[in-house]
């Protein structure tokens, strides 16, 4: 009976040594020396043990294969790009396959560029799949997409699109009375000139401001990035200052030669730039040109703006 005693004692102290060894192996610091990302394929344990192997998380793939085995009942490994932190131990690098979040990368759209140069953007995301279209003119809202790597460009566009219609919707609905605009869509139209006219936002509602009273009063608008948007074929930026050929292009973009609004949005503009035409300065302005350091100069007469171009051109001098 002792013996027996005996070897169950002894039993029991290898199974209680051997624990703790499995549990000091399970919780050592692993190899990683520094924070890396690594994208978790699909398919067996097999392949995402090797893989991790492979770029040094590890230092068994086996012993990985092994533990995962072991603690199956916390969850499933998930396939997708995680972040694993510096000397990751194994039980950490299995919660990171299991409860981590991916790793996030983001696509900035900053406000005023064209649709063509939003599709450059989503080319040379990191991570994004599949064909890029390039989308309507002043269809995107410029604002920063977080996206997991493999993220389709159709499904980052389409969230562009929709935060945009949201957007103009909200413009829209809650615009001043009064405004001589008939749609969201001439709305957003003319979002789109304010957006190319000034990069200050305590201006923009005085640009919005002005092209509403000249809308009023039957007069064209004369907006300089109409002209450059046809002349650069879409792209928005002339290589060299505006031309007078260039100013005289017949395009129903070009507000020097049509009336009313351009024939279409010119750029992507921002919510900052929506608000500006739904909620316009009150001013009696008709004309403004730059003043050389940024901003522009306003005036409600010909003979005034008049002066305004001269001092201009002198500083530009």
């Amino acid at each position: 009976m002792r013996r027996w005693l005996l070897s169950g004692s002894v039993l029991a102290a290898l199974g209680a040594g051997l624990g703790y060894l499995a549990l000091t192996e399970y919780r050592r610091p692993g190899p990683l020396a520094v924070p890396t990302d690594v994208v978790v394929p699909r398919g067996p344990f097999d392949a995402v043990a090797q893989a991790l192997r492979d770029r040094g998380v590890v230092g068994s793939a086996w012993v990985l294969r092994g533990y995962e085995a072991a603690t199956a009942w916390q969850g499933k490994v998930r396939a997708a790009e995680f972040s694993f932190p510096a000397h990751a131990s194994v039980e950490v690098v299995l919660a990171v396959l299991r409860q981590g979040r991916p790793v996030q990368h983001f696509l900035t759209v900053a406000e005023g560029l064209t649709s063509a140069r939003v599709a450059e953007l989503l080319a040379v995301g990191v991570g994004v799949r599949g064909p890029i279209e390039v989308p309507p003119e002043g269809g995107f809202l410029p604002e920063t997409y977080a996206y997991q790597r493999g993220s389709s460009a159709a499904a980052i566009l389409q969230r562009g699109e929709a935060a945009l219609a949201r957007a103009l919707a909200r413009a829209w609905a809650g615009r001043d009375a009064g405004l001589p605009l008939r749609s969201s869509k001439e709305l957003l139209v003319l979002a789109s000139l304010v957006e190319r006219e000034t990069g200050l936002p305590a201006e923009r509602p005085l640009v919005a401001a002005v092209f509403l009273n000249r809308l009023r009063l039957g007069m064209r608008l004369q907006s300089d990035p109409t002209a450059i948007y046809p002349a650069s074929g879409g792209a928005g930026e002339l290589p060299h200052g505006l031309r007078r050929d260039e100013l005289a292009m017949e395009s129903p973009y070009n507000t020097y030669v049509v009336g009313g609004l351009p024939g279409g949005a010119i750029c992507d503009p921002g919510e900052a730039s929506l608000d500006a035409v739904a909620h316009p300065g009150r001013t009696d302005a008709l004309y403004f040109v730059a003043d050389g350091s940024g901003g522009h100069v306003f005036a409600g007469a010909l003979a005034e703006h008049e002066r305004n171009v001269t001092r201009y051109r002198a500083v530009g001098r």
